[in-house]
């Protein structure tokens, strides 16, 4: 159901327009490109190909001119001639021009299909300091707080077992493996940091938006939510043209594609919530237990459209929001500089910040956040007036960048084993403590 390959017409169909890619600039750039991929682990298009491919549009596009001149020449002649056997001579070569410029016409559109196929595939550029390799070779930009590390502490599954506010086993009953239900106090928990969350990011300019959970496929591709070679699909499909949102990104991408921006009115902020469905194929294994790695979860996204000066100052906002929301909670984090092969599709540059999670011993991701430049923005025609245009100036694409908020599951996991007593207990962080009831205090016990 989650084809790998598009054709022009059915990612037109669905989405209800044509991605703006520049294959010439590509092809011209075939060599950074490939060592780009090389870079990323991630070497989907042959660009010899890719290369030959574009030479040939630009071979069949001069030809289909040629030849449209001549049909418009021909058709002149056929109106000027002065006898019925010079008509009749006129009107049989208009009529082999007219066969002709129909195959031009058909093998063009089949090399275009050919192009635009493969330039989808084709991933963003990379920022210059980011770490080549893989994660190992992540920088660690940051460490807030100090590691919790005494011995004899719980992971998450048992404190909340302990205090009942997590139920795996029906879950699983109900829904499948790596599906929970949060109760009790875990339910207000959730509501808590949710809340926590969107009021933090609207104090800092970013607009409420209540996202769809179902998106158009397309429209995930778009963002660059494609699996590597040889993976399985994360997204789960729905109908012929439509899947659950792996993230609020998706949505709100989606709020502002084919839309025509003035640059008066960037950077647009938003603040979304909504949930996350990962089929996390291929994603099992040692990071699995409770919470840590599920199928579906509450996730509230930061997204944001800016201009292309705009965008770096606008990552460095997203950041500092990230940092501020853990560092109220109080917890130790880190936040790393992610390496070339850690980069989705669609990322220029990325950040992860990880807490540590005493119960696990290790850090655990909690937060990334990309700056994506362009690459959505020509899938999805988000495009923006520069206020003062010169010369041959037209619309440019806007940048796009994504940050996340609050990820419900692994936050919890993080607080739980955090703020953990030896009672069986456990502390909640003051900024949350207003969206729960009970005592002041407000340990669950």
């Amino acid at each position: 159901m989650f084809k790998q390959i598009l054709s022009k017409r059915a990612y037109s169909k669905a989405v209800g327009f044509q991605p703006k890619l520049d294959y010439t600039a590509l092809s011209n750039h075939a060599s950074a490109i490939t060592q780009n991929m090389k870079a990323r682990n991630h070497v989907t298009v042959d660009m010899t190909e890719f290369v030959r491919l574009n030479e040939k549009r630009l071979s069949l596009y001069n030809q289909l001119t040629a030849l449209r001149s001549k049909r418009n020449e021909v058709s002149l002649a056929t109106q000027a001639a002065t006898s019925k056997e010079a008509r009749s001579v006129f009107i049989a070569e208009g009529q082999q021009i007219k066969a002709q410029v129909k195959r031009v016409q058909e093998d063009l559109s089949e090399t275009e299909e050919g192009l635009l196929e493969r330039g989808l595939r084709i991933p963003n550029e990379t920022h210059g300091d980011s770490p080549v390799g893989s994660e190992s070779q992540a920088r660690v930009v940051k460490i807030v707080g100090t590691p919790r590390k005494e011995e004899g502490l719980k992971d998450h599954v048992e404190i909340a077992q302990g205090l009942n506010i997590l139920d795996l086993e029906q879950a699983a009953v109900a829904s499948g493996s790596s599906f929970y239900y949060l109760q009790g106090m875990g339910a207000f928990l959730e509501m808590a940091l949710v809340q926590y969350a969107m009021h933090k990011a609207a104090s800092r300019g970013f607009m409420g938006v209540m996202t769809p959970d179902i998106v158009r496929t397309q429209l995930a591709y778009g963002c660059g939510f494609q699996p590597k070679r040889g993976e399985s699909s994360q997204i789960y499909g729905i109908s012929e043209d439509q899947c659950l949102a792996g993230t609020a990104e998706i949505p709100l991408a989606g709020k502002f594609a084919t839309r025509l921006l003035n640059e008066e009115e960037l950077p647009q902020k938003l603040v979304g919530f909504g949930h996350a469905f990962r089929t996390e194929a291929g994603g099992r294994g040692l990071t699995t237990k409770g919470l840590y790695r599920v199928h579906q979860f509450s996730k509230v996204e930061l997204f944001a459209v800016t201009t292309h000066a705009q965008s770096e100052d606008m990552m460095a906002q997203i950041l500092k929001l990230q940092e501020d929301i853990f560092t109220d909670l109080g917890l130790c984090f880190r936040i790393l500089d992610m390496p070339t092969e850690e980069l989705g599709a669609s990322a220029y540059r990325k950040f992860d910040m990880e807490a540590w999670m005493p119960g696990r011993g290790t850090w655990g991701e909690i937060s990334s956040t990309s700056n994506c430049t362009d690459y959505q923005s020509r899938r999805l025609s988000i495009r923006y007036r520069p206020k003062y245009q010169t010369g041959d100036q037209h619309t440019r694409f806007c940048h796009t960048l994504n940050g996340t908020a609050m990820a419900v599951p692994r936050m919890i996991i993080a607080i739980l084993e955090t703020f953990q007593r030896k009672d069986g207990s456990v502390e909640i962080p003051r900024v949350l403590q207003k969206w729960l009831p009970g005592e002041p205090s407000h340990l669950f016990v």
